[in-house]
């Protein structure tokens, strides 16, 4: 492997101290002197001129390799080494935009930006991780990513968001946080001042990743996050959307608002009745391990498309929803917050306003509803401190083997650093639940077609606005996203900008695991291979289908087991594939 990579001008001696190079998509962008060579995987947009692995190369042998880390603003995976010092350094961005893996052995340390080029080293056994296995199998996804050091491989560690790793020559190894948001008081700024900072600060970010970007193109749903990304260019851009046969999550008519003003050329592409089974393995192949939820494998298809149209980048609005409390259940910790601080009356209000606006047949909203939920996802007796869902975590927990792992006792770690629940709500999803396993998927599905991607909402300079803004600038009167509503007041089309409801970012996969693709199903929990895996109970698991099936070809207003079947088969694709066994 090393010896296919692309290494620079002059490096051979460097290189027999320690083999560094670069095996991937786009110019290398690596720099060699006589006594240190840096690898920068990314993009910097301040604090670096020039070529970023030369520029950063020059900073940390001036000032340090901590001290050029935080000079950087940027989308960064990078690895130094330091020949005068004998050490290795290795630093992600703030947000873990960029992927890095790393395992140490007996007499030696290996990193790379996807845990398969790892797997095949001496002393990395090809073992899944035990938790990892039975949280996939059994739990929600939003579990998969609460310890950020470990991967899904028992030997193959993961380097966290805003962190770096010093490695010496003895093997010893040190990890530290070179960035934090702080616990600070809520700006006293009016919220149309606020909403001007804003706005500047995300167009800012925009620009700066649209003047990085090659051939780009952006991903575009009926949501304000997407909408919001493009329309901050200032002109009109291609857009890719995912659209659907079945109705439950289409949103082309919400889209059809952003084209005429914003977009030059359309580009929908249609998803009907997938074949779910072949896009899993090729998915798989591209992430080295099980994809967290359905809706990547339209994102799968928008890259592939992109990329067969001669795009080299792709835009999107991850990170919006975690900014703007644009999640439903961002409303609970709001909620919360009201309680806390005694405003009773404006927690009533707010939760008749939210049942107005967003009561569904399944999920049904209701001042007591919103007190139930309060009761079990927050403590208000300490502020700030949200709980784990535990209906959430075991709801499959029966769909595992009797001792194959007890997820009744699985305790997640829940991060409170800041006094209120809406913040620490965010802080978890941003740093523990969802944005980890979504940068991940969008990396790897990119770099499988040769795409870079590019999510301004997670610009570190937009959360150090945003965790001072107070929670009824993100969410008043039943509405999400108010301060990004007002910040995008004549930018957006007042429909897309105005528009309450949201279909969310999801998939039809309730037919997908329906009809043929049950008796498919069904096949696979029957054989051999899943039965001796020893990883679920077979007989739930069977059950579980019938019941999904009856459930679809009724149509009833009952929760269907879509999310359960995709993590299923995913997790056989991957263990399959890769030939793994699991680690006691």
């Amino acid at each position: 492997m090393l010896g296919a990579m692309a290494l620079p001008k002059g490096a051979d001696a460097v290189a027999k101290a320690a083999p560094l190079g670069w095996h991937g998509a786009g110019e290398p962008q690596i720099a060699c002197r006589d006594d240190g060579i840096a690898l920068f995987d990314g993009f910097a947009y301040e604090g670096l001129k020039g070529p970023p692995a030369a520029a950063f190369l020059a900073a940390a042998q001036a000032s340090g390799f901590e001290a050029a880390v935080r000079s950087v603003t940027g989308d960064f995976a990078i690895a130094y080494l330091d020949l005068r010092k004998q050490e290795l350094w290795l630093a992600r961005d703030r947000l873990g935009v960029k992927p890095l893996y790393y395992v140490a052995t007996p007499g030696r340390f290996a990193f790379a930006s996807r845990p398969g080029a790892l797997l095949g080293l001496p002393g990395v056994r090809r073992l899944a991780d035990r938790r990892f296995v039975a949280l996939f199998a059994g739990s929600h996804y939003r579990t998969f990513d609460n310890d950020p050091q470990a991967s899904p491989y028992a030997d193959i560690r993961q380097l966290p968001a805003a962190h770096l790793l010093r490695v010496r020559a003895d093997g010893s190894t040190h990890l530290a946080r070179y960035w934090e948001l702080m616990d600070e008081e809520d700006s006293t700024e009016s919220e149309a001042e606020l909403a001007e900072r804003y706005r500047e600060l995300l167009q800012k970010a925009v620009l700066e990743r649209v003047r990085a970007a090659r051939a780009h193109a952006f991903t575009l749903s009926g949501g304000m996050d997407s909408s919001s990304v493009l329309a901050l260019t200032g002109a009109k851009q291609d857009a890719y959307s995912s659209v659907y046969a079945d109705p439950t999550f289409d949103e082309t008519a919400e889209i059809r608002s952003m084209l005429e003003g914003h977009v030059k050329k359309w580009h929908p592409v249609v998803i009907g009745t997938p074949d779910v089974f072949s896009l899993v393995e090729r998915m798989v192949r591209a992430h080295d391990e099980p994809v967290a939820t359905a809706t990547w494998l339209s994102h799968f298809l928008v890259c592939e498309q992109a990329a067969n149209d001669g795009f080299s980048a792709l835009f999107g609005g991850l990170g919006g929803d975690e900014l703007n409390a644009g999640e439903y259940e961002y409303f609970f910790y709001y909620f919360a917050d009201l309680k806390r601080a005694g405003e009773r009356s404006r927690f009533e209000s707010e939760a008749a306003a939210w049942a107005r606006h967003h009561d569904h047949p399944i999920y049904r909203k209701s001042l007591a509803v919103a007190e139930s939920r309060l009761a079990s996802l927050v403590d208000l007796q300490r502020p700030g401190l949200c709980l784990p869902d535990r209906a959430r975590i075991e709801r499959y927990a029966s769909a595992l083997a009797p001792g194959f792992f007890d997820l009744r006792s699985y305790e997640p770690a829940m991060d409170h650093p800041f006094r209120s629940y809406l913040k620490n709500r965010t802080y978890q999803d941003l740093f523990r639940e969802t944005a980890p396993c979504c940068l991940r998927a969008e990396d790897r599905q990119c770099a499988a077609f040769g795409l870079e991607h590019f999510d301004p909402f997670l610009d570190h300079r937009l959360l150090e606005l945003m965790f001072r803004v107070p929670g009824t600038m993100k969410i008043r009167d039943g509405v999400t996203k108010v301060l990004l509503r007002r910040s995008m007041q004549g930018i957006l089309p007042e429909e897309t900008r105005l528009r309450v409801k949201k279909t969310g970012w999801n998939a039809p996969a309730h037919v997908w695991f329906s009809g043929a693709n049950a008796a498919r199903l069904r096949d696979l929990v029957a054989s051999r291979a899943f039965r001796e895996r020893g990883v679920y109970d077979v007989k739930e698991v069977q059950r579980l289908i019938d019941e999904h099936e009856a459930i679809v070809v009724s149509g009833e207003a009952r929760e269907n087991h879509m999310m359960f079947f995709w993590q299923l088969v995913n997790l056989e694709s991957w263990l399959a594939a890769y030939g793994l066994g699991i680690a006691a």
